[in-house]
């Protein structure tokens, strides 16, 4: 049998006062590409480059892991909209397929690019309101940075 022996607990008022991060305001703010603390700075610096931080709060943005999955989420919005529609209007109306292509890849483009942005930001909105990935004020010893 095995004893782990861990020094319990001492709770302080510090340690109850952590900030409050709500999700749905963090992540509205960072679809805004605003800063998910204040709302106020800019988040990106360039079209999908983060900045380093705030400009207003001084928020550090190099933590943040969005990775691949803001080009996910486009894929599934932009293929629930596209896809119905194209098949709305390829069952009622008789089409040349040149004006589908013509119509189709331009309007999918166009809307990917459009919610690429926003949609990075509300995943580092949520990074951020879930202390994710370095957001934390306490991060875990041992972890070696990214």
């Amino acid at each position: 049998m095995v004893t782990t022996s861990t020094a319990p607990k001492i709770w302080t008022r510090e340690t109850g006062l952590v900030e409050k991060r709500d999700v749905w305001t963090a992540m509205k703010r960072g679809f805004r590409s605003r800063c998910p603390r204040c709302g106020e700075g800019k988040l990106f610096r360039a079209f999908l480059k983060t900045a380093d931080n705030c400009s207003v709060c001084g928020l550090d943005f190099t933590p943040h892991r969005a990775d691949d999955l803001p080009a996910y989420l486009v894929i599934v919005i932009v293929g629930h909209i596209v896809v119905p529609t194209i098949l709305w209007i390829e069952t009622n109306y008789t089409t040349p397929v040149w004006l589908s292509f013509a119509a189709y890849l331009p309007f999918t483009f166009v809307a990917s690019l459009a919610l690429l942005q926003p949609v990075k930001g509300a995943v580092v909105g949520l990074q951020w309101a879930l202390r994710m990935h370095g957001f934390d004020d306490n991060p875990p010893d041992g972890i070696p940075p990214v």
